[in-house]
Formats: structure tokens, C-alpha cells, sequence
């Protein structure tokens, strides 16, 4: 997800812009630059790879100016390059873009006929030709790029500059989020308040449709149709400070070893311990009258949206039906009157889930937002949100915004079954305190950090790894999966233990290991039974059980690492952990890019 900041004012802005791109490294991408006017001329620096590279270019070739914009790109049309990097420029205006243009070859094609030469592969050059085209016409900034604006299909969040215009930057949005900062003298533009936190707290977020024209003391908003608008200053409660990353490695690892604390801080904001009861934020709807569940997320969060299916509807007994966000509203599903939709987003931005928020409002639905962002467009757009407390989460592959979000799922479904009659005062106060159990679980699961990093050596030179699971079980072997293939760039797959026999199974010899997730439950001895079967084949086992499963499992697997014991119910939030920690090490001694694998991007925001 590309990151965008723009700064105008009176002090120079290339090393405060630097410092906002910083701020959104977590974001991922491939390439990065500035732009800043200098008497009155557009100056740019850009350098293909990481910000350092950026800086050094800065350091050989300082670049002054008081206004300025920046950008971390992650490719979509074109290779990661220089040449392709943003800002793109004219001698008129230069341009930074996250999104997607989706009509830009179409006016590639007609610019290019009317004589404009373009440099870059990029569907961004086609923004500030089609702008500088209107320039070159005699219309003003505002003028050229409502124009411009009329024309552009797709999402995209923009933000420009204009030669000989050091007193205005124009700022849009459609799809794609943006957000305003207000400073003293000075004003701030951003892809979100965490690249703006060190200069300021109070931010507008631009609504869908929405541009905006900023000077060094003020705003002037219109939407979409034109019309001038007001947007609510926001008070942002992110710290200013630059996040690090304490005495571990890597973000990812400093986010696995703060999971105890914001699970807890999770459950906080909806248990009481005193009474162990479950209190959900005020919802517009009676939830005992729902009388079915629509789940949509991407990736990690989809997850979670699969273990909490089973709890709706073994414990709730309400049923659930959970999707993908890319694929959901594309099949024009049925929705049934009266129901609740739930979608499950980090960042609150992601594009498809988004969409999917949409189409379901279209359709009656009561829509949630369970995200980690409370300023984020799927909070704001949601009938009602549900909030994780990870704190910013800056390695790409999610950890503690998964289990915080597992947390807030089984709140939600404690609270959906009270109401529906579904479990008594006794049952949630046993559900409540195996969930108040989670955060000391949590704490002695990283004592076995060690022990998975040693296995983690020993499945490292692996080309498959097979991960097995049922029940709840299933869902965190589908994200023990994606977590190693995302970081480790080894090839996994996560399945259904039962499911083996239907062909994973003729992938198993000696050199595939296969990471079994077997908690105590009822149904640990069809688990076993399969992992048997592994064994037999000569598949490398690794059972992460607890002591009683571990002991009980017979043939012994090539390694194992025994868990806490505790309640089935939470039993995925705790399992999460370790299946983090193996992909975490595996990717260490592969000697990978743990928090910017090659490709991802931290959030989604365009189809």
C-alpha cells in the first residue's frame, strides 16, 4: 500500500517529509521519493528500493523548499524503479498517488495524441499529464484538477503541487484514504494520522468524493459534486514519538511479544472481571433478533472470521456464513432482511472489505466494523465498530491485530449468545474467565520461543510444509500457512486434518514437515488418528498440543512443543502464538525480510 505526505509551511520540508514516509514504512513498498518547489520550480528526488536510499540521494543532492510532497510506492503498473517512483512531474505540477487509475491507458492514449510525452510504465503519469494538460490551457490549479478529477476512474488518494504556487497544495480522494492535518502556520497532508502524529494531532479525514485545496493556515473542502463542504477535526490519540522497535530484531517479533498485554487491553474494553460478564459497545439493533451473520475480511482477518464461525454457531447457535471480501459481492448473494454483517479489517482501509461494507448497507444489512483503526473509513461508514487495541501493528504480516481480533470475536459471541438465549449467567461467566485466562497463557507460550526457533532450523530447508487441523484448529493451520509463505517465501498449505486423505496426503515423505494443532479437545483423537497416519509415511510431525495431548499422542512426532492447558473455547487465540514464532524463526534463518516481505503490502486498498 503506497503512503503518501505533504507538508506546507514556512521551514524546509524534505527532511520532515523523510520523516512522515518513516512513519509508514509498515505500509510496505518498493520505491520512494520527494518533491518539494525551490523559487518557484519543481524539484524532485527519487531512488528505487528503501527509504535509506532516499536519504542518501537527499545528503548528495539536498533539496530546499517549504512546501512539498512524498511517497513510498508499491508497484502495481509498472516495475519498481527510479523512473517509475512518484512524485511524477511536469515543469507545471507534480503529483503522488496511492491507488489505482483504472481508465489510464485510455487516457494515456488521448493525451499522447495531443502531443504529451510520457516518461513513465506508471497509471499515475496519466493524473499529471491529463493536470498539466489543463494547466497548459490556461485554467488554474483548482480548475485543471477539478477537471482532471472528472475523468479519473478507480481509487486513488492524490496530492499535488504546482510550479510557482508555494502558497496552495490541492489534496483528493476516491476510494483511497486521506487525511488533513492542522498545524501552527503550517498544514499537513497524509495517507493516515500515524504519518502525521509527530506534527500534529488534530486531523480531517476526507470523505469519499472529497477535495480539498490547503494553504499554510487552512483548508477549503468540496465534494465530489463541487460543493464546499466542512469535515469534523479530529483529536488523534497516536503518539508522536518515531515507533521502534525496543530490544527485539524485528517489528514482527516486537508485536508477537506484545501480545499478552493487548489481548488484555482488549478484553478490557469489554469484560468485567468483577462480575465476568461481557458488555459490547451500544449497537442500533437488538442482536437477539438477528437471525443470520454475514462475515467478510481478506487474508489474516478472514481468518479470524472462520474461528469465529464456529463459535457463533456452536455457542450463539446462529448461523454464520464467512467470505472472502474479493469474492463476496461479485456473486451477488442473497441477503437475508434483518441481518448482521461483520467485517474484520486491520487497518480499516482495505478496499475489497470495503466495497463489500457497501453492497451489504445496500442490502439492509446491519453492518459492524471490527477494526484497529477508529478514524478509519470501514469504522466511519459501519452502523456500529467494534475496536481492537493492538496499537500500531508496522510488521506486514499480522500478529497481535489477529489474536486482539480473535479477542473481540469471542466478546462479541459471549455477548450474541446471552442475548439469544443461547447460555446462561453461569455459561458466560465460564466462557468470560477462560477468556481472562488468555493474556498469562499468552506470556508462558513466548517461554517456548527457544524451542521453536530450533525447529524452525530444522524446517527451513524445506520446499513444502503442510499444516494440519480441525474445528478451530483449522483456521489458525490456514494462518500458520499463510504466515510462512508470506515470510519465508517457502510454499505451505493449510488443511482440514480429515481432509488429508482426499490428496494432501500423496504430497508426505520424509523431507515435507507437517505442523499438526491438536489442542485437548474433543475432537484431539481424530487429530491424533491422522497425525498417525503422517507418521506412518515418514512425514517430519511437529505437534503443538498441551501436556495432556503430547502425552497421550503415542508415536512420538519428530518434535513437539506443549502448550498451556486451558478452555477449548479460547484455544485458537492462544495457538496462534506459536505458529507466529515458527514462521517468524524459519524466515530468520532463511535470511528474509521479516517486516517488509518482497511483494505485500500492510493493507489493501485498491481491488
Amino acid at each position: 500500500m503506497c503512503g503518501i505526505v505533504g507538508i506546507i509551511g514556512s521551514r524546509e520540508v524534505a527532511p520532515r517529509l523523510v520523516e512522515g514516509l518513516k512513519r509508514l514504512e509498515y505500509r510496505g513498498y518498493d520505491s520512494a521519493g520527494v518533491a518539494t518547489l525551490v523559487d518557484g520550480r519543481i524539484e524532485r528526488r527519487r531512488a528505487e528500493g528503501k527509504l535509506a536510499n532516499l536519504e542518501a540521494l537527499l545528503e548528495r543532492r539536498p533539496v530546499g523548499g517549504t512546501i512539498g510532497i512524498g511517497h513510498t510506492r508499491w508497484a502495481t503498473h509498472g516495475v519498481p524503479n527510479e523512473t517509475n517512483a512518484h512524485p511524477h512531474a511536469t515543469k507545471r505540477v507534480a503529483v503522488v498517488h496511492n491507488g489505482i487509475i483504472e481508465n489510464f491507458k485510455e487516457l494515456r492514449d488521448e493525451l499522447v495524441a495531443l502531443g504529451n510525452a510520457f516518461e513513465s510504465d506508471t497509471d499515475t503519469e496519466a493524473v499529471v499529464q491529463l493536470v498539466d494538460h489543463h494547466l497548459a490551457q490556461g485554467r488554474t490549479p483548482e480548475e485543471a484538477t477539478a477537471m482532471a478529477l472528472e475523468r479519473l476512474e478507480g481509487a486513488f488518494a492524490l496530492g499535488l503541487i504546482f510550479a510557482g504556487r508555494h502558497d496552495m497544495m490541492i489534496a483528493a480522494r476516491r476510494g483511497s484514504p486521506l487525511a488533513i492535518g492542522y498545524g501552527d502556520g503550517e498544514m499537513f497532508l497524509g495517507s493516515d494520522a500515524l504519518a502525521l502524529a509527530p506534527m500534529t494531532q488534530r486531523i480531517t479525514y476526507l470523505e469519499d468524493g472529497d477535495w480539498a485545496v490547503i494553504t499554510a493556515d487552512s483548508v477549503v473542502i468540496r465534494d465530489r459534486d463541487g460543493v464546499q463542504v466542512e469535515r469534523a477535526v479530529r483529536q488523534t490519540a497516536l503518539s508522536g514519538a518515531l515507533i521502534g522497535k525496543g530490544e527485539h530484531r524485528h517489528f514482527m517479533l516486537k508485536e508477537i511479544y506484545e501480545q499478552p498485554q493487548v489481548i488484555g487491553e482488549t478484553l478490557n474494553t469489554m469484560f468485567n472481571p468483577v462480575t465476568r460478564t461481557i458488555t459490547l459497545p451500544e449497537l442500533p439493533f437488538d442482536l437477539a433478533a438477528v437471525p443470520r451473520l454475514t462475515i467478510v475480511a481478506c487474508g489474516t482477518s478472514y481468518y479470524a472470521g472462520l474461528v469465529a464461525r464456529y463459535w457463533f454457531e456452536r455457542i450463539a447457535r446462529l448461523p454464520v456464513e464467512v467470505d472472502v471480501a474479493s469474492e463476496f459481492r461479485y456473486r451477488n448473494p442473497a441477503m437475508q432482511p434483518g441481518g448482521m454483517a461483520l467485517f474484520i479489517s486491520q487497518s480499516g482501509e482495505t478496499a475489497d472489505t470495503l466495497a463489500a461494507l457497501r453492497f451489504c448497507k445496500e442490502h439492509g444489512q446491519h453492518a459492524v466494523a471490527l477494526v484497529n483503526v477508529p478514524e478509519s473509513t470501514i469504522a466511519r461508514e459501519a452502523h456500529a465498530a467494534l475496536y481492537t487495541v493492538a496499537g500500531p501493528e508496522i510488521g506486514v504480516a499480522s500478529t497481535k491485530a489477529f489474536t486482539t481480533q480473535l479477542t473481540a470475536l469471542a466478546c462479541m459471541v459471549i455477548a450474541m449468545a446471552r442475548a439469544r438465549g443461547a447460555i446462561d449467567q453461569a455459561a458466560e461467566g465460564r466462557l468470560s474467565q477462560a477468556l481472562a485466562e488468555v493474556p498469562a497463557r499468552a506470556a508462558e507460550v513466548l517461554a517456548h520461543d527457544e524451542r521453536l526457533r530450533e525447529i524452525a532450523g530444522e524446517i527451513a530447508d524445506a520446499r513444502d510444509v503442510l499444516y494440519l487441523g480441525r474445528g478451530t484448529a483449522y483456521p489458525i493451520a490456514l494462518e500458520g500457512a499463510l504466515k510462512l509463505k508470506e515470510i519465508s517465501y517457502i510454499h505451505a498449505e493449510g488443511y482440514p486434518a480429515g481432509e488429508m486423505k482426499h490428496g494432501p496426503i500423496a504430497l508426505i515423505d520424509e523431507t515435507v514437515p507437517v505442523i499438526v494443532i491438536a489442542p485437548s479437545d474433543e475432537l484431539y483423537d481424530k487429530t491424533a488418528s491422522n497425525l498417525q497416519e503422517v507418521v506412518a509415511r515418514g512425514g517430519r510431525v511437529v505437534l503443538l498440543s498441551d501436556h495432556q495431548g503430547v502425552e497421550r499422542i503415542g508415536t512420538r512426532p519428530a518434535a513437539s512443543v506443549t502448550l498451556p492447558e486451558l478452555h477449548p473455547f479460547v484455544a485458537p487465540i492462544l495457538y496462534a502464538l506459536p505458529v507466529q514464532l515458527l514462521a517468524y524463526h524459519v524466515a530468520v534463518a532463511k535470511g528474509t525480510d521479516v517486516d517488509q516481505p518482497r511483494n505485500l503490502a500492510k493493507s489493501v486498498t485498491v481491488e
